[in-house]
């Protein structure tokens, strides 16, 4: 699976993919070149990773309606914004 097609996949095949290459490079019996391609892949799904959480993140300050009827916006932890 390269970067690219993890980047069109979930964040949790991101995070997959990520996770097998830590265990690959702290097995210790990858060769150098690939563990430094291995490290580069890491590095972008990482990113990638990171990314796609704060995108969630700002997708839950979401648009509540109060006790009055009029909407405003919520943080993550339910507590109006100012």
């Amino acid at each position: 699976m390269t970067a690219k097609h993890t980047q069109a996949g979930s964040f949790e095949d991101a995070l997959r993919r990520l996770e097998e290459i830590v265990q690959k490079l702290e097995g210790g019996d990858v060769p150098l070149d690939r563990a430094m391609d291995l490290y580069e892949e890491g590095v972008k799904l990482s990113k990638t990773c990171a990314d796609r959480l704060k995108a969630a993140e700002l997708r839950l300050k979401k648009l509540s309606r109060t006790a009055e009827g009029s909407f405003e916006f919520t943080e993550m932890d339910g507590e109006p914004e100012e």
